[in-house]
């Protein structure tokens, strides 16, 4: 217990001699060895990233950065650690080093993500890498691969293997789970963070500091569990993700921005070189993109999202699991290029429908991504019976939210158009049939 306690950066939660400021009024302790890593140009790019890139269309203040979110994930982690450091079971599986490992993958988590990240890998085109391996260039050589070896003592092989590989043994297996896990330091941060900045209320109403005094390891100590202090609020935290997805990160808005942006890097990426446009800050990869898009279709579409106008497609129809399950299940889980012939599809027999053209671009079908999201489950321990039981099993809340409901739920099937054609399309009789009809063209 002592060794962890003993970790300077855990020490500076209390000594308050060095440390940075994030919203809302939260402070992060500093040590030589973190400001080494964070004054990285590596680490600094990502000040110039958006956390949540075009949410900001639609909650303008929602322009945070995951420079920020990253150094609020390292804060998390200290505090898990000044609290596990408590439990005898996790203090004899996790040593001084292993702690410090956290440390720095928990800071350097995000170094991977490019401007626009998630929306791009989610339409897995050939050429674009998982965030996770593109990290590597990052931290496997140049200015972070030297601080980890120097200051850290830390081979930067055994950060990378915590962030993107399957832990091997059981102190990395608990590490992996407080990085990513149904409780775990990012996704408590982002949800605080993303709520904040949004200016809604939904990712703040669970209790972090009964959370983490719950913390403790499941029956086989290889991973957190809570004990039942910790049941409700991991409950709301349920809740919370739930409710952050419905009302923010999959709002018809942001999904109509998505749409777009999504579309016009799909009729570009032929011609871009990747790896480049990757390195770049958000506001260089748009310059690259505008560029490449000048005078072309995928024009249109980033001058709706950048120009001086914005001008955002308009919903359609809107599909949901319970609403309408063989159109959503038709839809659900396309591989992309399959969606944007689909699209194309619904332009040519609109075109005929309204007796005008509509262009293929002028169509996009948003659906749930291929990969559906992790679900939230993890043990609760009752001391009084000494026994571990499910949350989904004693909880009708993440039952229902997290396992049954969330992804089908949430994430609905929408079709968008340009606001050129949307309201004449709109009033056009059956637009199911169209919809229907341009799937059976498909298969």
């Amino acid at each position: 217990m002592t060794d962890l306690l003993d970790i300077p950066e855990i020490g500076g939660l209390d000594s308050r001699k060095s440390v940075l400021r994030i919203p809302p009024e939260i402070d992060v302790p500093l040590t030589p060895r973190v400001r080494q890593l964070i004054d990285a140009p590596e680490f600094r790019r990502l000040n110039q990233i958006s956390q949540l890139g075009l949410v900001s269309l639609v909650y303008p203040a929602a322009g945070h950065t995951r420079f920020e979110h990253s150094l609020g994930v390292y804060r998390l982690a200290l505090l898990f650690l000044r609290r596990l450091a408590h439990d005898r079971r996790f203090a004899q599986a996790i040593t001084a080093a292993d702690a410090e490992r956290l440390l720095a993958a928990a800071l350097l988590h995000d170094l991977g993500h490019w401007p626009f990240c998630h929306p791009i890998e989610d339409i897995d085109l050939p050429g674009v890498p998982s965030h996770e391996l593109f990290a590597n260039s990052f931290l496997l050589e140049g200015e972070i691969a030297d601080v980890l070896r120097t200051d850290w003592g830390i081979a930067p092989r055994e950060v990378v293997a915590l962030l993107a590989e399957k832990p091997r043994d059981r102190a990395s297996r608990v590490l992996a789970s407080m990085l990513s896990g149904p409780v775990d330091i990012d996704k408590m941060d982002y949800l605080f963070r993303d709520s904040l900045h949004a200016g809604v209320p939904y990712g703040r109403n669970f209790d972090h500091q009964r959370l983490i005094g719950s913390l403790c390891l499941n029956e086989q100590g290889d991973s957190l569990a809570i004990t039942d202090k910790g049941k409700t609020a991991a409950e709301m935290m349920v809740f919370s993700r739930y409710v952050m997805f419905s009302e923010v990160y999959w709002h018809h808005g942001v999904r109509a921005a998505t749409a777009m942006l999504q579309r016009a890097f799909y009729l570009l990426s032929a011609e871009l070189e990747l790896d480049t446009l990757f390195r770049l800050t958000e506001r260089a990869m748009i310059a690259q993109l505008e560029a490449a898009a000048a005078g072309a279709p995928a024009g249109d579409l980033l001058a709706g999202l950048w120009g001086a106008r914005r001008q955002l497609y308009k919903r359609l129809v809107e599909y949901d699991f319970l609403g309408h399950p063989a159109l959503h299940r038709r839809l659900a889980r396309r591989p992309y290029p399959w969606l944007a012939a689909c699209a194309e599809q619904f332009a040519a027999l609109a075109s005929t429908a309204l007796g005008r053209v509509v262009a293929p671009h002028e169509i996009l079908i948003d659906a749930p991504p291929i990969h559906r999201e992790v679900e939230f489950n993890i043990s609760v321990y009752y001391p009084k019976q000494d026994r571990y039981r499910p949350l989904d099993e004693v909880s009708p809340v993440v039952r229902t939210l997290a396992r049954d409901q969330f992804d089908d739920y949430v994430k609905r099937v929408r079709i968008f158009a340009h606001p050129r054609v949307a309201a004449d399309l709109r009033r056009l009789e059956q637009l199911d049939n169209l919809v229907a009809e341009s799937i059976d063209r498909m298969e």
